[in-house]
């Protein structure tokens, strides 16, 4: 079924999740000259929509190595709060969602689904992996392809003033690669050449192209967020919550961003400590997983800046980076640890306990996202019976990523 996609160009592209990714990959995909469905679910709908049926607008430098731009706005095929009007017909499905709202769509998605349809997770987060264990649950035998995506097309901000939300989307910058797999591997092929049938991996497909992960967990293990953001926000802090309190006037507290106020030698020391953790890990299970220089973690964008520029991109510790102000956090309650922790981090803890690796520095972020939010992070978020893994050896959980055989 998935030897000639062609018929993907003849069919809509559903996209699950209106915040600032869903947003700009729909408006991308409409611009390009598809027709877009997007669909939130409530109570999510009334603020992600409002104002959509006007057209969604996108905008911003964009920066990328290649200069590739996409600005304008957009109107959709569909705007609706029903998945099952959202994915009727498409070839394309894109979950643009964060990984704690991944469930209640796959929920009402599973019962949809279309024979020949293919999905994206963007980023993964583990989505699919969920998402199979859901969908074996649920008795559904479906012909689809589910894979997912290190990161997502852009790093972007949805433009909001005063507690609304305006159908108008940032985009800071624009990846030029990403990696990604389908689970199991053995539809990775098709997965990745779909991609040349969605318009907001355009300035991937003419820039340095979609890399084929080993696995959906090299994919996982590839998202730099759980790297970045928890270190640096949690050794960020003092810098992040004092900011437009105690340093002047003329510092605006919304202008923070931690690549811009927080990152430096010593954080990124611990960013390289953290990504030591996830190599042994992935090493370990014998699967795959990015590969940096230690040298690439000593600058303001950090690895980041291989996704869209490469990995010769450098803004020194000893210079501002202006284009990341006002990205954030402002805040402990974002995120960079709500979903960076009890996602990417306890999943971390939870193999290395499995597979015996120590992770200190993993699990010092834990300890330390715990004293601060008030929560038992090491025992509230994502478990390997949550992935559906957990009763599976290492030969077995390879076989199940390679081949789908559970």
């Amino acid at each position: 079924m998935f030897e000639n996609l062609e018929y993907l160009k003849e069919k809509p592209v559903a996209v699950l999740g209106a915040g600032a990714i869903g947003k700009a990959c729909a408006t991308d995909c409409a611009l390009s000259g598809q027709k877009v469905n997007i669909c939130d679910m409530e109570p999510f709908a009334a603020k992600s929509l409002f104002g959509a049926d006007r057209g969604i607008n996108i905008w911003g430098r964009q920066r990328n190595l290649y200069s590739f731009e996409r600005s304008g706005t957009a109107k959709m095929n569909m705007i609706t709060t029903s998945v099952a009007e959202a994915v009727k017909g498409a070839g394309i499905i894109l979950i643009c969602t964060p990984a704690l709202g991944h469930v209640p769509f796959f929920k009402e998605l599973i019962p949809c689904l279309e024979d020949g349809q293919i999905i994206h997770i963007i980023p993964d987060n583990y989505g699919t992996l969920i998402l199979r264990k859901m969908m074996r649950e649920a008795g559904c035998t479906k012909k689809v392809i589910v894979g997912g995506w290190s990161s997502a097309p852009y790093g972007c901000r949805v433009e909001t003033l005063g507690g609304h939300s305006f159908p108008r989307v940032h985009i800071e910058y624009r990846a030029i690669t990403l990696r990604g797999a389908a689970l199991p591997m053995t539809d990775t092929d098709a997965f990745l050449e779909s991609t040349k049938s969605i318009g907001c991996f355009d300035a991937i497909t003419i820039g340095n192209g979609v890399a084929k992960a080993e696995t959906v967990l090299d994919t996982c293990f590839t998202n730099v967020n759980p790297m970045l953001h928890v270190p640096g926000t949690i050794l960020g802090v003092g810098v992040m919550e004092n900011w437009g309190v105690i340093y002047g006037n003329k510092y605006d507290k919304f202008d923070f961003s931690i690549y811009s106020h927080a990152f430096c030698p010593s954080i990124a020391r611990m960013q390289v400590a953290f990504y030591e953790e996830e190599i042994a890990l992935a090493e370990a299970i014998g699967v795959g997983i990015q590969r940096y220089e230690e040298r690439q973690f000593f600058n303001r964008k950090s690895v980041l800046a291989e996704e869209f520029m490469s990995k010769d991109y450098e803004i020194p510790f000893d210079q501002q980076e202006y284009e990341s102000m006002g990205s954030g956090p402002f805040t402990i309650h974002n995120r960079y640890l709500t979903e960076d922790v009890p996602v990417g981090c306890r999943v971390y803890h939870e193999l290395g306990k499995k597979f015996n690796v120590k992770t200190p520095v993993i699990d010092s972020m834990i300890t330390i996202a715990s004293v601060f939010l008030q929560k038992d992070y090491f025992a509230e978020g994502y478990t390997l019976e949550h992935l559906g893994i957990a009763h599976l050896d290492r030969e077995a959980l390879l076989k199940y990523l390679h081949e789908g055989v559970i």
